[in-house]
């Protein structure tokens, strides 16, 4: 049986936004170019990952409505292990994750939630920027 009565683990904020774009060379050369991020990584044609101070922006190309959409916001978490624990304690509560905690490629460690209005939220350590 889980601890409902637990608080839950500490983050760092909402440091991370994804971004569907139309046109991604675009979209990286202002946010690059005229805001000051760089290119932390490019996995392929379609995503740039983008980071400036604490923060980590991704540019995903999609169907973007009206020229930008959100396609999800990231809440900061600073080990991997509150990855885990913080999947843990939504589902104690009745939350059904979206997608299950997994390492990603760059490192990361991240889960998936819907809000109740279908808003994406996913749980990420992100070591460039949670240390």
């Amino acid at each position: 049986m889980t601890d409902t009565s637990a608080a839950p683990p500490p983050t760092l904020g909402i440091r991370h936004v994804a971004l569907k774009v139309k046109d991604l060379g675009r979209a990286e050369a202002f946010y690059s170019g005229i805001l000051g991020y760089r290119v932390e990584w490019r996995p392929d044609a379609d995503n740039v990952y983008l980071t400036r101070d604490a923060d980590n922006l991704a540019l995903h190309v999609g169907d973007a409505a009206h020229g930008g959409a959100l396609d999800h916001f990231g809440i900061m978490l600073r080990k991997p292990e509150d990855v885990d624990a913080w999947a843990g304690y939504l589902k104690g509560r009745g939350v059904s994750l979206k997608k299950e905690p997994k390492t990603h490629r760059d490192g990361a460690r991240s889960f998936y939630v819907n809000d109740p209005e279908g808003n994406l939220i996913q749980f990420i350590c992100h070591p460039p920027i949670s240390a």
